[in-house]
């Protein structure tokens, strides 16, 4: 083995263990890996950054804007509420139902985005029922995952293993090339869910209070111990806050009270609005504030306030300008570690956090300066129409249910047919070769924006930036460990090891092996890594490479059995209730099942 690559396989082994270790953020060691490229002389700098302009990188980014147009348009979200409709009240059913709705809408987006979207749906459903979430949320993510199996498009590692056919002179697989074993496995994963799986899966309590129906305001703000902590004040006229605005004023820092609303009067009635960080106080305003009672106390003397009763009118006509809803804190959230003054959470979205649950059980204090976590739940209030955008902010925020009060918030649905006719149309010249991929994908998204399905701030927030560096940092690395040997030592070694018994032995070997490493590092990682050393293998061995190339597809896919292995699984961790080893117990029979049909019919699907 040469020194260059003895260098390129340490590399790797540090690279693995520091995915699996979760102490840097998984794009900076992409970056550390390309940067150890070039230092250690394994790639020049052209061929170390070369991943950031590869065509997969591009492609990719426009499958995240498309996905974020079917959030956008509602199209997403009417899934859900049809099968809130059809699901009745059999469990059984109800499984079924979600995992073929998830998987069916898995194949043309984002899995992680499909998850996030169906997470407050299942939570309805399971409160309705009477069950625990964990009877739904783990079979939610298998369904995710093995989505990915049902399009070239569906998943990342498909379109890595397709460029790694093409960069070694192959034909590519078509866009349904891998549909046959997708539909099986799923069928499998459906059929092991119903069964085997349901017994496996942890008996959670269920949901209460709620019973199936929307919370209503009051529900909400009981469940925050903020009842009664509503006031109406008016501000005297040599106020000292008249002049500033609310972010300058600082009422929360200084007096532990957070303001909601500023009523206005106009003509014979008071016209209440969102306090926005910039709302500017005039004479004579009311601050609709929240805090407790001793707060509010010292509040008036100091900012010379006055007392106001909130009557019935002004009651409805905060009602209808304000509400409130909560949401949690995905893994992946800008705001985790954050504090909520240094996340300046009203001037970035809006909106007011009035209170945040953790363990399921509130906060107490002022909660300024918490730092929030992983699985947190936040009680936000704000205008009507701030509280409908959250639904498009799965990167991050999970909308929980919206109030019943909030009965006619929804995306705007007059761009879906736009939208269907878009994701048609790109699905059409990718199946046919109309276009090549990243032609048709590129339109696509374009399309999104020129029918106004969604913003060009929306396209840019629907990318998920960090996973394109992973893509990008992984791909020069898996150039470097071909140049210096490694993909055909690692090649040699399984042909050596396994050659003698058939194919089928290192084809079981290179399943194994990706689905080792999957456990611990992104399965597009995984996918760029093991995808040139099994076509090289099946080369050496003289067979097709295609069954090679498929059994990668499905092991990537295949992320069951860690919490840790892939997005969707660590989305559902919190509301499932679950521990690290219930994924342990429900998917490695899964795995092993799903391996077996795939040794089974790939050779049949693609002889070697």
């Amino acid at each position: 083995m040469t020194p260059d690559a003895l260098f390129v396989f340490g590399l790797l082994a540090a690279t693995v263990a520091l995915f699996a270790s979760d102490r840097l953020r998984p794009d900076v060691v992409a970056l550390l890996v390309i940067l150890a490229l070039i230092l250690g002389g394994s790639l020049t700098v052209p061929e170390a950054v070369a991943g950031f302009g590869d065509p997969l990188v591009l492609l990719i980014a426009g499958l995240f804007v498309v996905g974020e147009g079917l959030v956008r348009t509602g199209i997403a979200y009417q899934v859900g509420v049809w099968l809130t409709r059809l699901a009745g009240a059999s469990e059984t059913r109800l499984l079924v139902l979600l995992m073929l709705a998830v998987a069916g809408l898995g194949a043309f987006m984002s899995s992680t985005g499909v998850v996030a979207i169906f997470i407050p749906v299942v939570l309805g459903i399971t409160a309705r029922l009477g069950i625990g979430p964990g009877r739904l949320m783990m079979p939610l993510a298998f369904a995710a995952l093995l989505s990915g199996l049902l399009t070239l498009i569906a998943t990342p590692p498909n379109l890595v293993i397709n460029d790694a056919l093409r960069g070694a002179g192959l034909q590519p697989f078509g866009f349904f090339g891998i549909t046959p074993i997708g539909l099986l496995a799923l069928a499998l994963g459906v059929a092991y869910m119903m069964t085997l799986g349901r017994r496996l899966l942890p008996a959670t309590s269920p949901q209460t209070g709620t019973a199936g129906r929307r919370q209503t305001l009051l529900e909400l703000a009981e469940s925050y111990n903020l009842t009664h902590q509503l006031h109406r004040l008016r501000l005297d006229s040599d106020s000292p806050l008249i002049g500033q605005t609310v972010a300058t004023a600082q009422l929360r820092t200084r007096h532990g009270v957070t303001i909601v609303g500023v009523g206005r009067q106009e003509r014979f009635t008071e016209t209440v609005s969102p306090a926005l960080a910039n709302t500017e106080f005039h004479p004579a305003d009311a601050l609709y504030v929240v805090g407790p009672d001793e707060a509010v106390a010292t509040l008036c003397p100091t900012e010379r306030l006055s007392r106001l009763l909130i009557a019935e009118t002004q009651q409805r006509s905060l009602v209808n300008e304000l509400g409130m809803v909560e949401v949690m804190l995905p893994p992946d959230s800008e705001l985790i570690g954050q504090t909520l003054r240094q996340a300046a959470f009203r001037s970035h979205h809006g909106l007011s956090v009035l209170g945040i649950r953790r363990n399921r059980q509130p906060l107490p204090g002022n909660l300024i300066e918490e730092k929030l976590a992983f699985g947190d739940i936040l009680l936000v209030a704000g205008a009507w129409k701030r509280i409908g955008l959250l639904q498009g902010e799965q990167k991050h925020f999970l909308v929980l249910g919206l109030p019943a009060e909030l009965s006619d918030v929804a995306p705007a649905y007059r761009q879906a047919p736009f939208a269907l006719a878009i994701l048609l149309a790109m699905v059409l010249a990718m199946t046919f070769g109309l276009l090549p991929n990243v032609a048709a994908v590129l339109l696509a998204a374009l399309a999104m924006g020129l029918f106004r399905c969604l913003r060009m701030e929306d396209a840019y927030r629907s990318i998920n930036w960090p996973s394109l560096v992973v893509i990008a940092g992984m791909l020069p690395l898996a150039k470097a460990l071909q140049q210096a040997g490694g993909v055909t030592l690692i090649a040699d070694g399984l042909v050596a090891g396994l050659g003698g018994f058939g194919p089928l032995a290192p084809l079981a070997g290179i399943f194994v092996l990706a689905a080792l490493i999957g456990m611990f590092i992104s399965n597009t990682a995984t996918a760029v890594l093991i995808a040139p050393v099994a076509i090289a293998a099946a080369q050496k061995l003289g067979v097709s490479p295609y069954p090679f190339a498929m059994t990668v597809a499905v092991a990537a896919s295949a992320a069951f059995v860690t919490p840790v292995s892939s997005p969707v699984n660590t989305l559902v961790l919190a509301p499932g209730g679950y521990r690290f080893n219930d994924f342990v117990r429900v998917g490695l029979p899964l795995l092993l099942l799903v391996m077996t049909l795939t040794l089974l019919v790939a050779p049949l699907l693609l002889p070697f």
